[in-house]
């Protein structure tokens, strides 16, 4: 009766254990993915392209928390190095105090349109700064997109840079943009993403400064009447995973991963090249006065902060980002 009652507890745990390692990889919990703007923003759109790569595998489920649901951009990069937070989509302004290298793409004015930004970001440069995110202890998969950055503000249309002059005007906390700011006359003010829309309304600060897709998602037009087409900046964003999702995955499942990103990547830039056809006009409707400024002001401006980025970045990395064809 023992040897009975004991084979039966024997054969109870081999059918647990075996039914336990039969168990799909659909069936673990879903993968979270944050990312700081709404789900109908670029940001939604590279997520979901993600997700449903990953999905029509059969094995992972992918949970997004848009609107910075999981924190801010920096709670959720040290999430992702913490292993409690899954997936990202994040911005460069944020990613600068992780790995400061990325602050290079950030140079005003280094970025002469669309075509050469994502030709850096594919490039040799874009690619090797992507391993930079391993020594950080986060997993960058690949370069999503925002678009050209453009000052808002609700005091008056900026054409020159002297226009802009006292502007008091939100920031990421960028090094870079915040030294260009405050070598055209800009009051630079770093602040996170969710705080910016109460910052704006009760009048804390005077502006902004995003690219047109941000502009547009976030109903910016709602609380600021000036928009100046300054394209000061080329906006890249990256899409991350953390390092204990992405060590426990099989090769095979790594460059589903890998692929997924570059889906989502391809749907942020869809997206971007949507909204750079049609955003102004929409923003124009919504009672934005939109102004094109003399670029060459802001660059003149802007010059005397290079022999800081060169010395920070070194001159040959930034001259061959400037002179990629």
């Amino acid at each position: 009766m023992r040897l009975f009652r004991l084979a039966s507890v024997v054969a109870a745990v081999g059918s647990l254990v075996c039914l336990t390692f039969a168990q799909p990889a659909a069936a673990q919990a879903p993968l979270k993915m944050a990312y700081a703007l709404s789900s109908s923003s670029h940001y939604g759109a590279g997520a979901e392209a993600f997700a449903k790569t990953l999905e029509k595998s059969g094995k992972f489920k992918v949970q997004q928390f848009p609107n910075s649901a999981l924190g801010g951009e920096r709670e959720v990069l040290e999430g992702l190095q913490l292993g409690t937070i899954d997936l990202a989509i994040v911005s460069t302004g944020a990613t600068l105090n992780f790995v400061p290298q990325t602050g290079v793409f950030d140079i005003p004015f280094l970025m002469r349109d669309l075509q050469h930004a994502r030709k850096v970001m594919d490039g040799p440069s874009g690619q090797a700064m992507l391993g930079e995110f391993s020594k950080r202890g986060i997993v960058a998969l690949a370069w999503g997109e925002q678009g050209f950055r453009h000052l808002t503000n609700s005091k008056r249309p900026v054409v020159t840079a002297a226009d802009a002059k006292g502007l008091k005007i939100r920031t990421t906390e960028n090094p870079v943009h915040i030294a260009a700011f405050r070598q055209i006359g800009i009051l630079p003010t770093p602040m996170a993403w969710p705080e910016v829309a109460t910052a704006l309304q009760q009048g804390t600060i005077d502006g902004q400064e995003n690219p047109l897709s941000v502009i547009t998602s976030a109903k910016l037009s709602q609380m600021q009447k000036y928009l100046s087409l300054t394209g000061h900046v080329y906006a890249p964003t990256v899409i991350l995973v953390s390092p204990s999702v992405f060590g426990s995955l099989s090769d095979a499942d790594r460059k589903l991963f890998k692929q997924a990103a570059l889906n989502g990547s391809a749907a942020m830039r869809a997206y971007v090249d949507n909204v750079e056809k049609s955003g102004v006009e929409q923003l124009k409707k919504d009672g934005m006065q939109v102004t094109t400024v003399d670029r060459k002001s802001f660059e003149a401006a802007v010059a005397p902060a290079y022999p800081e980025f060169e010395r920070k970045f070194g001159k040959a990395l930034i001259d061959s980002i400037r002179n990629t064809q």
